[in-house]
């Protein structure tokens, strides 16, 4: 939409009991929740929300749309009439707070105002309504602090610098010992830096003062936090934020007063119970800035009853009724409770299996809906190690144990650093008094988050779960010098940036040094180490187990492992994999073996190739002979020799210098001259598209022949011992049905010499690997040679794109990510658009070739959880991944299958 205006009949404003929770698109996540518990009759202060299509205009024109003035004012008018008083009047003012409420949660990452309509006039109706003159300067000075950082652009340290002189000048520590007259000096400071800073005066119209909030609001959707997170948690860019305009209620009227957060269930461990945080005398941004450390929302009971339990009843009222834990702010003025916010909450990944099992018990969700409500990325976090509880530690310090994990790194005490020293190969912990949105960048490069102050529900706790980051808050203990890049721990100790700490985010316990780790339970579980209804059981195990029980029921995909070896191929079956989908035959060639493959390269005969291959043959049928027996009544698919052979000679440089150094002395060095010889004759500018893959079984030969009597015999061998091998050939890099054909011949050929020589029937298929883009396009021909296509996924990606993967992801695909060309790297998660679109092609023409066609991926793909998905969608038959991916595969088959599209748990 190139022009401010909209269809006719568009409408841009909604009070709050016009709509409900189903209107997320329009009205934002916060508008359609306070729309939901305004229809539930619950006390929420009145207000109107401005959708997310005004805003969307706005960025797209930047105008406000032409029809959007006149109807704020209408819902102003109606909101003024309801309150019985006006915005910003001197004598009695209506204050309002403007707010962003985007689709998806984002705390913290765009703008709010609180306290419009406070000027220089209203203040002192504000002071003489409330009979209290430091609560009115309290909130005035509040106001220009906010609308000078998030509406003109005003450093915020400049406002945090005059609080603390203040302060010091009081000698106080904290801000509530500031009196009215304090603070009265503090807005004359805070107006002066406005002016200095801004190149205007603070606006006294509160009109001006709302509609500027809300543009820079609409304006704060593209800021660079915003951005920086919707990219990290793959929240569309193009949704626009709504903006919610709501009256004030205060919090910071006194002891009788407060604000708050609560949880229907600890979001860190999924315990029910009575959780969150509480202020006294304060408003809503103190306890989720952490500036203040709060009180547990338990001992709110001692100090106002009446609330609490008017509260605790709430919180019943709206997990029952969105059936899953819920995120709830309120604010109490003056002993009367007020409902500022609700959503479902961010929640650890133990704590999402947990709740998903709990809620099934308690019967508000069938497990369909719970299946949706875990994911493949929370069960990878899971299976991270854990601190070892029987170490020798030295404990500095202990907070809130605000996001699991256990994590290790060098103390750092800024974004910056942590971002630089990470890009570095550091590992780091970002340690903070607190964090704020602006930090966004080191917390996403830090192993883990360590603050001294703030709560569960402090910035750093909140955004540390969503991102599943381990975070330990509120440890007082810890004196954070950020200034002088230290913290002084108890008993007098300094830890120096760079120094190495450790912090366990399922404890909140802090360590000097690196602590060693152990496996976690659920690791142990996918190892039957740990059964799910033993005593010593974790009920986390418990939980995974049952998720991963319905998983396997309801999925259609099957998922195999990327195995190369029996060792592999049996922790791989431990962990559920139904067969091996890659087991790569190149790394068996490694090590000792690399002499004897140099000779196969070296021969200048054809005795000397047979000798070469010969001497490769019983060593590849020993590998094949444990594969089987390892994955023994489940598929094996076998991929013939795939890399350039130049990997397997010396490099080029050193063969150089070591023949001139021979010749210089005189030495024997004709073996290593024959060496240097075979390396120029193969060198290749490109190796990657050169002699390689199917390439080298035509030019080469007898070498996939060999690898095919060596599967083949093992087979047989295997059945001899009344084994149940189910071999699968895989010929790679095939371009074109041709090139197929003559390797399948030649295979059938030598499989049909081992049945006769061993009396052995044997059946195994013969396939390939689709990773050309001409593979992919000519799949209906390659059909009529290949029983199984696997998707290799990784080269397809590469072949696709026209990158080279060693080489792009360290040139510039940061600038790719940054820019918003990628949402996500194409070899993290599949290109949809194009590889994808491929991958349905050639899967559609092979199986109207050969209906019975069975098809696979194996590259890296198959294990990412997004990928699983959009597998599922293409019909494939199995998906395979590396054996500690297996378990999240499953999972994602599973929630494929029975993907519910009213379920979103971001």
């Amino acid at each position: 939409m190139s022009e401010n205006k909209a269809p006719h009949g568009v409408k841009f404003v909604y009070d709050f009991t016009e709509g409900n929770k189903d209107l997320k698109d329009l009205l934002g996540g916060k508008g359609a929740n306070l729309a939901e518990m305004t229809n539930l009759g619950l006390p929420v202060p009145p207000g109107f929300t401005i959708t997310t299509e005004a805003c969307k205009v706005y960025l797209e024109s930047g105008e406000e749309p032409t029809a959007l003035r006149d109807e704020v004012s209408a819902h102003l008018d109606a909101l003024e009439a309801r309150m019985g008083k006006k915005l910003g009047q001197a004598d009695d003012p209506l204050l309002v707070s403007v707010r962003s409420g985007a689709k998806f949660s984002m705390p913290g990452m765009m703008d709010t105002v609180l306290n419009i309509g406070l000027s220089d006039k209203s203040v002192q109706g504000l002071a003489k309504q409330a009979g209290d003159e430091r609560f009115a300067w309290d909130s005035y000075r509040r106001l220009i602090q906010m609308f000078g950082k998030t509406v003109l652009g005003v450093e915020g340290d400049l406002f945090e610098e005059a609080l603390e002189a203040a302060k010091a000048a009081k000698k106080v520590t904290v801000d509530t010992d500031l009196e009215a007259a304090d603070l009265k000096k503090l807005v004359t400071s805070f107006k002066k830096i406005v002016k200095k800073e801004a190149g205007r005066d603070f606006p006294q119209d509160p009109r001006e003062q709302m509609d500027l909030a809300i543009k820079a609001v609409f304006e704060s959707w593209n800021g660079d936090r915003a951005k920086l997170y919707r990219r990290q948690e793959r929240i569309p860019h193009d949704l626009g934020t709504a903006v919610n305009v709501c009256s004030m209620v205060f919090g910071n009227l006194g002891p009788d007063s407060g604000t708050g957060v609560a949880f229907t269930r600890d979001p860190a461990s999924g315990h029910q119970g009575v959780y969150g945080d509480y202020l006294q005398n304060a408003q809503g941004e103190d306890v989720v800035a952490g500036i203040r450390n709060t009180v547990a929302l338990a001992e709110l009971e001692q100090i106002d009853k009446k609330s609490y339990d008017q509260l605790m009843q709430i919180m019943e009222t709206l997990e029952n009724h969105y059936k899953d834990l819920c995120d709830i702010e309120f604010t109490i003025e003056r002993g009367r409770l007020w409902m500022l916010q609700t959503r479902v909450g961010k929640r650890t990944a133990g704590a999402a299996f947990r709740i998903a099992t709990q809620l099934v018990d308690q019967g508000l969700i069938d497990e369909t809906e719970a299946l949706q409500r875990v994911t493949g990325a929370q069960l990878a976090q899971l299976m991270f190690p854990r601190f070892d509880e029987k170490a020798k530690v030295e404990q500095v310090g202990r907070g809130i144990a605000a996001s699991p994990g256990a994590a290790v790194g060098k103390a750092v005490f800024d974004s910056y650093t942590a971002v630089k020293w990470s890009r570095s190969g550091e590992k780091v912990i970002l340690v903070r008094r607190e964090t704020n949105p602006d930090d966004l960048d080191g917390m996403i490069a830090a192993e883990g988050i360590l603050t001294s102050r703030g709560g569960k529900t402090s910035h750093a706790a909140v955004v540390a779960r969503g991102m599943g980051k381990t975070c330990v808050c509120g440890a007082e203990d810890l004196e954070v010098d950020t200034k002088r890049r230290r913290m002084t721990v108890p008993g007098g100790h300094v830890v120096e940036e760079g120094d190495v700490i450790s912090i366990d985010g399922s404890t909140g316990k802090v360590y000097l040094g690196e602590v060693p780790v152990v496996p976690s339970p659920v690791v142990e579980y996918f190892e039957g180490r740990m059964h799910p209804g033993a005593d010593d059981a974790d009920e986390l195990v418990e939980a995974v187990h049952r998720m991963m029980a319905f998983a396997d029921r309801k999925r259609r995909l099957r998922v195999r492992a990327n195995a190369d070896n029996a060792e592999d191929a049996l922790r791989a079956r431990r962990f559920g994999a139904q067969g091996i989908g890659l087991c790569r035959t190149e790394h068996m060639f490694l090590g000792e073996r690399r002499e004897m493959v140099e000779k196969l390269i070296l021969a200048d005969t054809a005795a000397e190739r047979e000798s070469a291959l010969s001497a490769l043959l019983p060593l590849q049928k020993k590998d094949f002979v444990e594969l089987f027996e390892a994955m023994d009544g489940l598929p094996v698919t076998i991929r013939l020799l795939d890399p350039p052979l130049h990997e397997f000679l010396p490099d080029i440089t050193e063969l150089s210098v070591r023949v001139a150094l021979a010749e210089s002395r005189q030495e024997p060095h004709e073996n290593d001259l024959r060496l240097l010889q075979a390396v120029h004759r193969l060198h290749e500018q490109n190796p990657m598209l050169g002699l390689r893959g199917v390439r080298l079984g035509l030019v080469i030969p007898g070498l996939f022949a060999m690898q095919v009597r060596a599967i083949a015999e093992a087979a047989a061998e295997r059945k001899a011992a009344k084994g149940d091998p189910r071999a699968e050939i895989m010929i790679p890099l095939v371009g074109t049905v041709q090139e197929l054909e003559i390797v399948r011949e030649e295979a059938d050929k030598v499989i049909a010499e081992v049945q006769t020589a061993t009396g052995t029937a044997l059946k195994l298929a013969i396939g390939t690997m689709i990773e050309l883009p001409r593979a992919a396009l000519t799949a209906g021909q390659i059909a009529e040679a290949a029983e199984f296509f696997s998707f290799g996924t990784n080269d397809l990606t590469q072949t696709v794109w026209g990158f080279s993967r060693d080489d792009v992801e360290a040139s510039f695909f940061t600038a790719y990510l940054e820019k918003g060309i990628f949402g996500v790297s194409p070899f993290e998660t599949i290109d949809k658009d194009g590889v994808g679109s491929l991958v349905k092609a050639a899967a559609e023409a092979g199986r109207r070739t050969r209906p019975d066609l069975k098809l696979g991926v194996c590259g890296e793909h198959g294990g990412d959880p997004e990928s699983v998905h959009f597998f599922h969608e293409a019909g494939l038959d199995y998906v395979s991944c590396s054996p500690f991916r297996i378990p999240v595969a499953r999972l994602e088959a599973g929630r494929a299958a029975t993907q519910s599209t009213g379920s979103d748990h971001r």
